[in-house]
């Protein structure tokens, strides 16, 4: 029973992270109907960014500050990564076909890998301990630790402040008329631009906070890091239905569970291609995810 409840802690803390990640994306297609690839890279970057900051502005030494401070620069970092992105590459696209539009989000995604193996290096780096470590439950099998207990409970407030964000302010009135009919939103007198431009933004800033929440947990950062959290991520988005929040926040801690459990019971070769498999089956047995609904498109 320890065991299976230390997996459960595990499997939680990590999907926490898939969740935080999957929201960017889920937010992202919402508004505009399309899949940001480079929000992944955008994750990979945060995790670069809070290294920085940390060696700038906390002098190496452990402390709830220093956590602070390390979060608040890597989502601030991410947000003008996000914004400027938005910016360059998609808002010239935005009347595009979508096929375009997704073949400049590879075009962003592969720009960004490369940018960052070209400037940090490709040989992996430590993140740094910006809070010590210490176990807060441990009996045999069963050991809880502080940063699990930050992760999960990070992410949970994260999650419900989007949440009354998106249902409970102005803001989030128009960011959810901009996503039902762009065109009437305009006429209506909402500013599309800037509805969009803040929509990366808490995307972007939601990924900045769950790569320094990741490296305190698997502190190995790499320029191609990116690359599988972002699959994973995006599965979570598709399982829980791609632009819905709640299905994104769901499959998020879905597939942290799942992917821990398989580990455990299973094996850790079958850890990536969780992913695949579950994509596969959601597209078989039911596309539209758990939350999502099927919506008609004139072609």
């Amino acid at each position: 029973m320890q065991a299976l409840i230390q997996n459960l802690v595990n499997g939680l803390a990590q999907g926490s992270v898939y969740a935080l990640v999957a929201l960017g994306y889920t937010m992202v297609y919402g508004v505009l109907q399309f899949i940001n690839f480079a929000h992944a890279e955008i994750f990979m970057l945060g995790a670069f960014g809070g290294i920085f900051v940390a060696g700038w502005l906390t002098n190496g030494e452990g402390s709830f500050l220093s956590l602070v401070l390390v979060t608040f620069g890597a989502m601030a970092f991410c947000t003008g990564v996000g914004l400027a992105v938005e910016r360059i590459a998609y808002r010239p696209l935005r009347h595009a076909p979508r096929l375009n539009v997704l073949i400049t989000a590879i075009g962003v995604s592969l720009l960004l890998q490369n940018l960052g193996i070209l400037v940090f290096g490709a040989d992996p780096r430590v993140f740094p301990a910006v809070i010590p470590t210490h176990a807060l439950f441990d009996s045999q099998n069963l050991v809880i630790t502080n940063i699990q207990v930050l992760v999960i409970g990070t992410s949970a407030a994260l999650m419900l402040g989007l949440h009354w964000l998106v249902r409970h302010t102005k803001l989030g009135m128009a960011m959810r008329a901009v996503s039902f009919d762009i065109e009437t939103a305009s006429l209506m007198g909402i500013p599309i631009d800037r509805i969009i431009a803040f929509t990366f933004a808490i995307g972007s800033a939601l990924a900045g906070c769950a790569a320094v929440l990741y490296g305190l947990t698997y502190p190995k950062v790499d320029p191609l890091m990116g690359v599988i959290i972002g699959l994973k991520a995006f599965v979570a988005a598709v399982f829980g239905g791609i632009g819905s929040f709640v299905g994104a926040a769901l499959g998020g801690l879905l597939m942290g569970l799942a992917e821990t459990l398989v580990v455990y019971y299973v094996s850790s070769s079958f850890r990536d291609a969780l992913a695949f498999g579950l994509l596969i089956v959601i597209l078989l047995v039911k596309p539209t995810g758990l939350f999502g609904s099927m919506a008609k498109e004139k072609v």
